[in-house]
């Protein structure tokens, strides 16, 4: 009995083995799974692989996030086809001048970054930074968002932790212990680097050596420093100086934010900075520089007035004691003296919640608009009007074209928006930069004013951010590294967003993938959240 019902067991064992082998076989969803080698093929495109070198024609297989391969694949081997034939497939660019801060989370679709082409960021630019950055990296992965972010930490904010609220000095030794802690931990939090804003309060206070003493624990931990310098303008050359100094001292690379010449009366002086940056690379001294390709700025309404006037949190009481406000004026109208400028037409409203009718117009138009009389003087008094209501960002038209194509043609320079995550539905009419910065280059720059070639326009917002800022997975299309791809077509792709109307996005791009998932396709965000953060060494 008992050989039996072995027998029968064992029978029944097998039959069972049987009918669900033909299952399997017979099921199309199962027969698929096993037999698609790839997640999704990239098919005939011209592929530039982010290192600058001439295109080729490949095909790129793409598992679970990763480029699993290029070469020439059969269709059939994945499980979703793109055909790329005659487009370009280049990494995801990476954009390493960005203030994400706020809108991520409000927006972590960011759909103007992508729309671009961008999948990468670098934040806590221009010394302000999240702190306690670990705490916001983790919040950011729990919510999910469709880009990757990696963050430097803020000088600035560091400062505001670390000091009590005097920033007119140097920091004691008891401070300076308490900042260089703040800027191990994010570090240790996993920061990129240490940023400067040299040009806001409290950064404008630092004294070179405090600035010197927190970059060292930066380099300690693998990071850089970049720096929105003290002076972009009339004394540019002595804030490069500054900038390469605090690199040598602490023995890191040094990344110039924004590079730029933002004075009239200095136009054309791109030729001496770039030559500053040659010979310290020549020097063996790790620099380099971004840009955003616009020939104007943006910022807050406070970059129009003197520094001290925001020490202390005695704005208000500065305002509205009648001789400060009269020193502030005239230091406002020898500042824009100074740049070349003889009003301050330059300086155009993005954004003023309390009047969203100023948004778009200059301070010259606003104050025809609000005063009868037009003088450099009342215009000084409308933007103190503006600034006394909430503030305002601007759009400082005070750069030139040529030194914009100098500056680009430079191999150490990068592509860089210095833009936010941005609602477009929204009634600020910000800078067009935050949706047609990338596009711009390669319509404008590239196919239009053949600066570059696309294979170099392309590195320098790929491989060489990545270098730069060592994120070692990305900037390349390489078997093994993640998966962040563009498709665009070189003969279409343009720019959309323009002073007047900012908040279109480009054509051109097709396809965007992040991790190996597709977030824009043929123009429309998928939804999908596949982004991760990019950690720096220090972790």
């Amino acid at each position: 009995m008992k050989t039996r019902l072995k027998i029968r067991l064992a029978l029944a064992g097998f039959v069972i083995c049987v009918i669900w082998s033909f299952a399997v076989f017979l099921s199309p969803q199962m027969q698929q799974a096993q037999a698609k080698d790839f997640d999704l093929l990239i098919k005939n495109g011209r592929i530039v692989d982010g290192t600058g070198n001439p295109w080729f024609v490949a095909d790129i297989a793409i598992k679970q996030g990763r480029i699993a391969d290029i070469g020439h694949f059969a269709a059939e081997r994945a499980a979703r086809i793109i055909d790329a034939n005659n487009h370009i497939v280049a990494p995801g660019f990476i954009d390493v001048h960005t203030h994400i801060e706020g809108g991520i989370t409000r927006l972590p679709a960011a759909e103007n970054f992508l729309q671009m082409g961008v999948t990468s960021v670098v934040t806590g630019n221009c010394g302000s930074s999240e702190l306690p950055l670990g705490a916001w990296f983790q919040s950011l992965e729990k919510t999910g968002v469709s880009l990757n972010i990696a963050s430097l930490v803020g000088h600035n904010t560091i400062r505001h932790a670390g000091m009590n609220g005097d920033f007119e000095r140097a920091p004691t030794a008891e401070e300076l212990t308490r900042m260089r802690e703040l800027t191990a931990q994010a570090m240790r939090d996993g920061a990129v680097g240490l940023s400067t804003g040299l040009e806001y309060v409290p950064g404008t206070y630092a004294k070179t050596d405090e600035i010197v003493a927190l970059a060292k624990i930066a380099a300690e931990h693998g990071g850089l420093y970049a720096t929105h310098m003290r002076n972009e303008d009339a004394t540019i050359e002595q804030s490069i100086k500054e900038s390469l100094e605090v690199g040598a001292q602490a023995g890191c690379p040094v990344q110039i934010s924004h590079f730029k010449i933002s004075s009239r009366s200095r136009w054309g002086a791109s030729a001496i900075t770039i030559k500053m940056v040659e010979e310290a690379r020549a020097r063996g001294q790790q620099v380099t520089v971004d840009q955003y390709l616009y020939p104007a700025s943006s910022t807050g309404i406070g970059i129009l007035f003197p520094s001290w006037i925001f020490a202390d949190g005695k704005l208000n009481e500065r305002l509205q004691d009648k001789a400060t406000r009269e020193r502030i004026i005239r230091e406002m109208i020898e500042k824009a003296n100074k740049g070349g400028f003889q009003d301050f037409s330059f300086a155009y409203v993005a954004s003023h919640r309390a009047n969203p009718n100023f948004n778009g117009k200059n301070i010259a138009e606003i104050t025809a608009m609000t005063r009868k009389e037009t003088s450099i003087a009342a215009q000084a008094e409308q933007a103190i009007e503006i600034l006394k209501t909430g503030g305002a960002s601007m759009v400082l038209q005070k750069m030139s074209e040529s030194d914009v194509e100098r500056i680009f043609r430079q191999p150490f320079t990068m592509i860089a928006s210095d833009a936010g995550v941005i609602d477009a539905t929204s009634d600020s009419i910000p800078h067009p930069r935050g949706f047609g910065n990338n596009a711009r280059v390669l319509a404008e720059y590239v196919r239009k004013r053949n600066l570059v070639s696309v294979e170099e326009a392309i590195r320098k917002m790929t491989s060489l951010p990545a270098q730069t800022f060592k994120l070692w997975e990305r900037g390349l299309l390489r078997p093994g590294i993640a998966a962040d791809v563009v498709i665009l077509d070189e003969k279409t792709v343009a720019d959309r967003a323009t002073f007047q109307q900012p908040k279109q996005y480009p054509t051109g791009i097709d396809y965007v993938l992040v991790n190996g998932q597709v977030v824009i396709e043929k123009g429309k965000h998928s939804g999908v959240r596949a982004g991760q953060i990019l950690r720096g060494r220090g972790r």
